[in-house]
């Protein structure tokens, strides 16, 4: 499901500023949200403590405004393909996370899965001659990357002790609110924001945002969620990884990107690293 939300981003954030690609998408996923709870009769508050909302608002805030922002400009500066082979870096820091805060344990050879990866980053920023005119948005589009996975990571392993408590559904409206929250308030004090939305309301750019927003904002963060909430955090992070297959094999179809003998090398160590650190 992210996968093919990411090709349909993709194609999106060509024409759409991604501060106004991510406000939509978390909006639809809201009302869908919203809608289903209604549908099955789910209660919208909870008797539960105030800072666990507080809590879980700057888990939307973190993951769904600043992480997924992060992400659509990192996609629009390298491309589906790319992206795959920096999504592999998630994994690595919910291990790490949840070693540090979650008390999960990281053996010798998810270490070196790890590490694998890591490489794996290193030789897409520097295994392929690129032009100096794009050297510099590469480099960018890389380091924007990481740090969109990085706080993804963070958002996640912050809830993980409540989510195991609290209904799915309700702990995903929550998040989709905080995402919007600094979304709004980025708006408010941006002063292009006329500008930046402006695309929003052609009707062409509904063709990929409504079904990449219906896959990946809403079936897919309810997936990947529910995933967090079942089981330890450090294996259904690197499980959701394979979606990095996919977005690869999509961008090269559907989007006729170009893969370079370091794009292969990359992607197959990152693979590599990617089974390490799942089955070990």
């Amino acid at each position: 499901l992210w996968a093919e939300a990411i090709i349909l981003f993709r194609l999106s954030g060509k024409t759409i500023h991604p501060l106004s690609l991510n406000l939509t998408k978390n909006t639809i996923s809201l009302l869908f949200v919203g809608l289903t709870m209604a549908f099955l009769g789910k209660e919208l508050f909870l008797a539960v403590p105030w800072p666990t909302y507080g809590l879980f608002l700057l888990s939307g805030i973190i993951g769904l405004g600043l992480s997924d922002t992060l992400l659509f400009v990192s996609l629009n500066r390298l491309g589906a393909t790319r992206l795959a082979i920096i999504n592999c870096s998630y994994s690595p820091f919910i291990i790490i996370l949840s070693v540090i805060f979650l008390g999960e344990r990281l053996s010798l050879l998810q270490g070196a899965g790890v590490i694998l990866i890591l490489i794996s980053v290193w030789i897409l920023s520097s295994g392929e001659k690129i032009k100096p005119s794009s050297r510099q948005n590469v480099f960018w589009g890389i380091l924007i990357g990481l740090t969109a996975m990085m706080s993804q990571a963070v958002s996640i392993v912050m809830i993980k002790p409540a989510l195991n408590q609290l209904p799915l559904l309700w702990s995903t409206q929550l998040r989709t609110a905080g995402g919007i929250i600094f979304l709004g308030l980025v708006f408010l004090f941006h002063p292009q924001r006329n500008n930046i939305l402006k695309p929003v309301f052609r009707p062409s750019s509904w063709k990929y945002i409504l079904p990449a927003s219906f896959l990946g904002s809403y079936l897919a963060i309810i997936a990947w969620l529910g995933g967090m909430k079942y089981t330890l955090v450090s294996v259904a992070a690197v499980i959701n990884q394979t979606s990095i297959i996919f977005i690869f094999i999509f961008g090269i179809i559907f989007l006729k990107e170009k893969v370079k003998g370091a794009y292969l090398v990359a992607f197959f160590i990152g693979l590599i690293g990617l089974g390490l650190v799942t089955f070990f």
